[in-house]
């Protein structure tokens, strides 16, 4: 065999075997890509685009370690199950994507914001103290604007929230900060006013305990 014909003959080993070690190469990449679209689908809630509640905890977590002035505030809708039973379900729908959008907003790209379930949702950011009055009210504000429909028609909304601090509360830990929250949200249930949870309110046994009047309850002016 000439040196010619040797040459070719190596190439062509050489591409064949570069050619076969591709193909799954490539089968690799695409169910990578696959995988992690997977993965990004299972840490975003498909109505509202926010965090589940495992990648919003993991991610809460994370800020709360890093950063000083932090603040977890819960926020619950104001008689959403009449909105499902007079206007529908798709009503409903549209009223949590668009509280989704606005707490989004509200917090902005650093903060971890979470749909916990049904029309409760939770957000961590970092929230110095001077701004942390009129940073709520401005997010009452946002959550008590009315709701646009494909159809024309309005929905009237409004939403309660609360917020709990590491100095109020003496804790870091998101489940005691989360508790505390949800025990101011509800005291200021129906009243258009955030309310910053005090070290009171991390005694409240339970998450939604629907506990009212607690004592040294700090609530802002009515928002407009």
């Amino acid at each position: 065999m000439s040196s010619l014909l040797r040459a070719r003959s190596r190439f062509g080993q050489r591409t064949l075997l570069l050619t076969t070690a591709a193909v799954p190469l490539t089968g690799w990449a695409v169910h990578a890509v696959a995988l992690h679209r997977q993965l990004a689908a299972t840490r975003r809630d498909p109505l509202t685009g926010l965090l589940r509640r495992d990648a919003y905890t993991s991610r809460a977590r994370r800020l709360l370690a890093r950063h000083g002035d932090t603040a977890v505030v819960m926020v619950d809708a104001d008689r959403f199950k009449a909105v499902n039973d007079t206007m529908g379900h798709p009503a409903g729908d549209a009223v949590l994507a668009a509280f989704g959008a606005r707490l989004t907003t509200w917090a902005g790209p650093r903060a971890a914001v979470g749909r916990l379930g049904g029309d409760e949702f939770a957000v961590v950011l970092e929230l110095p103290a001077d701004r942390r009055a009129l940073r709520l009210e401005q997010l009452v504000r946002m959550l008590h604007t009315p709701v646009t429909l494909d159809d024309g028609r309005t929905v009237d909304v409004a939403a309660s929230v609360g917020a709990a601090t590491p100095e109020a509360v003496g804790s870091r830990d998101l489940s005691l900060l989360q508790r505390a929250a949800d025990a101011a949200l509800y005291d200021g249930k129906h009243t258009g006013r955030p309310v910053l949870a005090t070290a009171a309110h991390a005694s409240v046994p339970s998450v939604n305990g629907r506990r009212a009047g607690r004592p040294g309850t700090a609530v802002w002016g009515r928002a407009a």
